[in-house]
């Protein structure tokens, strides 16, 4: 291939070829410098601050960070964040598809439960799960304003555990919901109508084009939730529950060492936010090479 020809100007070929042989430059910027030597000073007095400010109470924190009830606390923390997001993602699951139903009072219903879950704290929702009893002290089956059949105490039916798992399961599932029914709604109609006429049944078209489409939509914001309900779980400190706070609250009501039980606390919970995130991004990455496999995988 020819080299293409430049034409050059007779009398300025000197200053053509000056400028042509000039080292580029980079452009200076002062104000980035100064940034950069701001935020190494901000983190080396910081890391100075961190290992010689007694108050800290380093070794109060390596004693305490893999103690007994600080574990235990984790486990129950953990189980919280597993059965909540369960329930969330079932609940929500079934609420959106009311949501999207023809059907005027599914819509209404799931629209009262998205609404009315929404609209109050979550706090407030569960301390009325831990004093459920206050307001039905026994629960039964039975007729309406007639006899009953077997009934049991509230507070042995609900305990502080079940009633932790009620309010953040429940809370949950009216913002899965919407999630949900985004990333559903993300698909375009004709996705499922090009699946139907290739002789798709109804199943295989939500299984293989729907629902792999959708999870693109679906899933960064369901590895949020997750991360935000492994520390809403601390929430239920206020009912009494045994999550990795509340152990953490009794330790230091003990040997009043505040800070360094706080500290022990949040770097189990920056532990777990980083091993959730890692998993999020490698989701992410799976359903971001699109469903090409899957819809090969559905014609066979």
């Amino acid at each position: 291939m020819a080299e293409p020809v430049v034409d050059i100007p007779a009398g300025r070929s000197h200053d053509f070829l000056s400028l042509t042989t000039k080292p580029i430059l980079k452009r200076r910027r002062p104000g980035q410098l100064v940034a950069v030597i701001v935020v190494l000073f901000a983190i080396v007095y910081g890391i100075y601050v961190l290992f010689t400010n007694p108050g800290f109470g380093w070794p109060t924190v390596g004693k305490y960070l893999f103690d007994k009830r600080i574990l235990g606390g984790l486990v129950v923390t953990l189980e919280l964040t597993v059965i909540a997001m369960v329930i969330g993602f079932v609940v929500g699951l079934v609420v959106a598809v009311m949501r999207m139903s023809d059907n005027w009072l599914l819509r209404g219903v799931s629209g009262a439960y998205i609404w009315f879950f929404r609209g109050t704290p979550l706090l407030v929702q569960l301390l009325f799960w831990g004093f459920a009893a206050v307001l039905f002290p026994k629960i039964g089956l039975g007729i309406p304003w007639g006899p009953t059949f077997v009934e049991w105490n509230t507070n042995d039916l609900i305990s502080l555990f079940a009633a932790a798992i009620l309010g953040l399961g429940l809370n949950e599932g009216a913002y899965m919901a919407e999630i949900v029914r985004a990333g559903l709604l993300s698909v375009s109609p004709g996705q499922s109508e090009a699946s139907r006429a290739m002789g798709f049944s109804h199943m295989s078209t939500l299984r293989f084009v729907v629902i792999p489409q959708a999870m693109k939509v679906i899933i960064p914001p369901v590895g949020n939730e997750v991360i935000s309900m492994l520390k809403t779980t601390s929430l239920v400190i206020v009912i009494g529950v045994g999550d990795l706070l509340y152990n953490t609250q009794q330790i230091y009501a003990q040997n009043l060492k505040q800070i360094p039980l706080l500290i022990v606390a949040s770097l189990w919970y920056i532990l777990l936010t980083t091993i959730l995130t890692l998993g999020q991004a490698r989701l992410e990455k799976k359903y971001s090479k699109g469903n090409a496999l899957l819809l090969g995988k559905a014609q066979r």
